[in-house]
């Protein structure tokens, strides 16, 4: 287990949340947010993308009182990133995180993830900054944010595809 807020925990992604995945990742309501509604992951799609990746992301499972309910990643901005992003030095981490289970909504447990997971990588993974790059008309998530003490930065244009359109998305970073 990476940490422990009360009743929410992080761990490491296992074999057997493959089938999580794909629920969560097959559900409308939670596509609208995270990759698309057009985009739907069946298991094969799941571990093309979170297990046979040779990438640098940390794979995360959400749980809240021992049961899952999302996903969250970590991972340290590599040079390119940094770049694009406008940043010249420093360690940089970043995060996408949704919850799957919709029931766990609107209850500020994604609050409390996004708070926990900063201290985690300001504390253990001694970072200098934490970024976020919510998609501009995502509201919802970017006062998530807010309240956690991340600020916006800046505007990037047609950044990430989501249900056929680039879209604008902020830089937003904390600092903590």
């Amino acid at each position: 287990m990476f940490f422990q807020n009360g009743s929410l925990s992080v761990r490491r992604l296992k074999e057997q949340d493959k089938y999580l995945l794909a629920k969560w990742l097959s559900t409308p309501v939670v596509l609208k947010y995270y990759e698309g509604r057009d985009n739907p992951f069946d298991l094969d799609k799941v571990d093309s993308v979170f297990y046979a990746s040779e990438d640098d992301e940390v794979k995360c499972i959400i749980e809240y009182e021992g049961k899952p309910i999302g996903y969250i990643q970590y991972y340290e901005l590599d040079e390119a990133a940094k770049k694009e992003y406008g940043y010249e030095s420093g360690k940089i981490f970043g995060t996408d995180q949704f919850i799957g289970e919709v029931g766990y909504w609107n209850r500020g447990i994604g609050t409390l993830l996004v708070t926990s997971m900063t201290d985690f990588l300001f504390k253990h993974m001694k970072a200098d900054k934490s970024v976020l790059d919510p998609q501009v008309w995502n509201e919802r998530a970017i006062k998530c944010y807010e309240k956690c003490g991340f600020n916006k930065v800046k505007l990037l244009p047609k950044h990430e595809l989501h249900e056929g359109k680039f879209r604008d998305c902020w830089l937003i970073e904390s600092n903590k």
